[in-house]
């Protein structure tokens, strides 16, 4: 029997969680990422951020995201406290793509295939660790506030509410399978915080429906920054750079064209039409009819 579109999706939601091998090999470079920087810099703590922990992470892509709570005086540049960072990190690991890319240190293990981003900060409000706040590095210089317990805790009362029954990190899964597999470079912590924010309030979760909702939502707003829903922090920026932004924005409008006519063509009947558009939608990973 054919698979229907609400189908071929609940397989490709299945698919795109992170196996438990992968999970090991994390819990694993954790420990050598924080030795490493705790032998070379002095730490207040590390607080893992990203989505693999908090359960929006994509299987293959595991973007795992740590901020160092580094002790003393902020330097004037962040440029300063990122090469700290990957000073220390690329003298630990010598055969490992170290890279700069704001607001982080990526650490490139297996390949690529696990990636690690190490961001710094400076803690500039204390009080219980769901409202702490720290400076980290901008999109493209200077500093912005970050409160990152704070804002994972929002998804996860989002993704929580009765009508949306674990949506929210579903249909953030969903925009990070599609930015992975069409190598779209926009900010993966965006596009969970903006998802959760769309979705806020909503009657239902339909992943035809909301992830084309979703896109064109992105689309019409040009992937404007936003105001921290917590209201804890500064803006979220979708891009790093200009140039970035215009290659996302030129993908996002061939992603949301491709979504609107997989949602057509699945209320008019016509599954087969859905299923290649949603498959060339998510990079040719959809699964087949």
């Amino acid at each position: 029997m054919a698979l229907s579109v609400a189908q071929g999706f609940s397989i490709f939601l299945d698919r795109l969680i992170p196996l438990q091998s992968q999970r090991t090999a994390t819990a694993r470079h954790r420990a050598s990422v924080e030795r490493s920087l705790l032998n070379a810099l002095s730490v207040n703590l590390f607080r893992e951020t990203g989505s693999f922990t908090h359960g929006t992470g994509v299987r293959n892509h595991a973007d795992v995201d740590l901020l160092v709570s580094l002790k003393g005086a902020r330097p004037g540049s962040s440029d300063t406290a990122l090469s700290w960072v990957r000073s220390a990190l690329a003298a630990s690991f010598p055969t490992t793509v170290v890279r700069t890319s704001r607001p982080a240190v990526v650490i490139e293990f297996a390949n690529g295939d696990e990636t690690w981003e190490v961001i710094p900060g400076f803690i500039t409000s204390r009080g219980p660790s769901d409202v702490s706040v720290y400076d980290i590095p901008g999109p493209s210089t200077g500093w912005i506030d970050s409160a990152p317990a704070a804002h994972l805790k929002y998804v996860t009362e989002v993704n929580a509410e009765p009508k949306i029954s674990g949506g929210a990190k579903k249909l953030a899964r969903l925009a990070k399978a599609w930015k992975y597999y069409n190598n779209v470079p926009i900010s993966s912590f965006y596009l969970e915080m903006r998802a959760a924010k769309y979705l806020s309030g909503d009657s239902l979760f339909d992943p035809i429906m909301d992830i084309c909702l979703y896109l064109e939502y992105l689309k019409n707003i040009g992937l404007a920054s936003m105001q921290d829903p917590k209201g804890a922090s500064g803006k979220v920026y979708a891009c790093s750079t200009t140039t970035k932004a215009e290659d996302a924005l030129s993908k996002l409008s061939t992603a949301a064209t491709r979504a609107r006519k997989a949602l057509n063509a699945t209320n008019s009947g016509d599954a087969d039409t859905a299923f290649r558009n949603l498959d060339l939608l998510f990079g040719g990973k959809f699964p087949a009819r």
